[in-house]
């Protein structure tokens, strides 16, 4: 089955042009990465505490998905996560989907 997998984030407000900057410049090291499909960064609602934004991966399968997260090219891909601290309101939060239609 396709697998999903999905990061929220909440932004703080007035930081999202520069949220957006890190994500369109940041190498995700998974063009080479097996079994890896599509990506896009979706921006939701904003309301009086963040804007919601969410990381949208789509794999061939959830094995492929555990495989990349425990890869080099994982690593690579998250290593400079905790330098922009400050755009954030908590930790994301990882949502996975196994596709059934």
């Amino acid at each position: 089955h396709m697998f999903i997998a999905m990061n929220r984030f909440k932004i703080v407000l007035g930081k999202e042009a520069e949220f957006e900057k890190v994500w369109r410049e940041r190498d995700t090291h998974l063009n080479d990465v097996k079994g890896f499909k599509e990506f896009h960064l979706v921006k939701g609602e904003k309301n009086e505490k963040f804007s919601l934004y969410a990381s949208h991966s789509i794999w061939n399968s959830k094995d492929d998905f555990i495989n990349w997260t425990k890869s080099e090219n994982f690593r690579l891909a998250h290593k400079n996560a905790g330098k922009h601290k400050d755009l954030y309101l908590g930790a994301p939060n990882f949502e996975g989907f196994e596709v059934v239609i």
